[in-house]
């Protein structure tokens, strides 16, 4: 497994958890309404929820792959086309509005029942299997480990990352909110999120794997 491609999936990752979106927007918004004991909860079930895509991708591009290199070469424009719609679905984002107003009843909701929250939004959306199956395998080396534990290691690394990230984020709520909702924050990230989609689409379209 190269390790240039190990560092290259990471900062990818990262960039992708740090840019404004659904599930860091929740952690956000969840954490200012309701606590970040709340947002951290949320963030591990969100994270959590990526193994079983992750999972799904691996075993199933693994079998795909092995059997046909037709097939996978219509998976990898496939995936291409997918970043390249979320890349063009991230110029139709509009800037979130985030309030500070709390909502105290909510406090005493259980750590695992958060926890579950998180792990069925994730797990129960299928944009994010579609997601991962475009995103992993470009990330995937030719030589050392076979391609579904190297996918399984990489959806690993998306999860702690992405726990890292968003726990971060829940912690630093209040001070983050008033960049998000600053107009020239929100265009910076949304056209970095852009970017990194875009980039990677063109990367998986070339790529000979």
């Amino acid at each position: 497994m190269a390790l240039h491609l190990v560092l290259s999936f990471l900062g990818a990752s990262v960039l992708l958890s740090l840019m404004p979106g659904p599930d860091n927007i929740f952690v956000l918004s969840e954490s200012l309404t309701k606590g970040q004991r709340n947002g951290i909860c949320i963030s591990l079930g969100l994270s959590t929820g990526v193994l079983v895509h992750t999972m799904a991708a691996a075993t199933g591009l693994s079998i795909i792959i092995q059997q046909s290199a037709l097939v996978f070469s219509v998976i990898k424009y496939f995936g291409a086309a997918y970043l390249f719609y979320l890349a063009y679905q991230a110029v139709k984002e509009e800037k979130p509005l985030l309030t500070l107003e709390s909502e105290e009843a909510d406090q005493k909701v259980g750590v695992m029942a958060l926890v579950r929250k998180g792990f069925l939004m994730n797990v129960l959306n299928p944009k994010v299997s579609l997601f991962f199956i475009a995103f992993l395998p470009q990330f995937v080396s030719a030589d050392g480990f076979s391609m579904t534990a190297q996918m399984i290691i990489l959806g690993l690394i998306f999860m702690l990352q992405a726990i890292v990230v968003f726990s971060l984020i829940a912690v630093l709520s209040g001070k983050l909110t008033k960049y998000l909702n600053s107009p020239g924050f929100w265009k910076f990230t949304k056209w970095s999120k852009i970017s990194v989609l875009s980039i990677l689409g063109i990367l998986l379209a070339i790529s000979n794997k």
